[in-house]
């Protein structure tokens, strides 16, 4: 049940003034914290949608606090997202850079494998992605992954299991 606060987030008066109390300087501490201006807006942006939403559960005494740990959280989750998508990338141009002794005809198949790989891993929806990578790539166990998605360890399993079960069925038409 939702609190009703005397004055009200709700109410667009506070909200707005909120807004224009804190958004220089929320702007200002994520822009410092990730070195990126344009993240940094989008953060603030979305921190007070997501203020905005639930304006009813937050009370006008915790909405700065709120609005700082959201949008904190939310770059943090960014940032590790373009980690993982980082890792990727160049662990797959490391195994094209790699040299060999085997004949063109599998070294073309190999690329035409590592081509639909990359390919089957970017079209998994985003939660799975992160934990196949976070796994597979970073070596993280379901406990650590857990750990940073703020889930169960059984929420991972279930993530993981989806996403090999898409892998294993965008990669069967293969054939090595």
């Amino acid at each position: 049940m939702p609190h009703s606060f005397k004055n009200s987030i709700c109410e667009e008066r506070l909200y707005e003034l909120l807004f224009k109390r804190q958004a220089k300087a929320l702007r200002n501490y994520l822009c410092a914290k990730f070195g990126d201006m344009q993240l940094a807006e989008d953060l603030l942006q979305e921190a007070f949608v997501k203020l905005w939403e639930n304006c009813d559960n937050v009370s006008p005494d915790k909405a700065k606090s709120y609005v700082f740990a959201v949008a904190t959280n939310l770059g943090i989750n960014q940032k590790r997202h373009e980690q993982v998508k980082f890792k990727n990338q160049s662990l797959i141009a490391r195994k094209y850079k790699s040299t060999t002794n085997e004949s063109p005809e599998f070294l073309m198949l190999e690329n035409e494998f590592l081509e639909k790989f990359t390919k089957a891993i970017a079209e998994l929806p985003d939660r799975q992605r992160e934990v196949f990578l976070l796994s597979r790539v970073e070596k993280k166990t379901y406990k650590e992954i857990a750990e940073l998605s703020n889930v169960s360890v059984k929420a991972i399993e279930k993530l993981m299991h989806k996403a090999l079960l898409k892998l294993k069925k965008s990669l069967d038409d293969i054939k090595l």
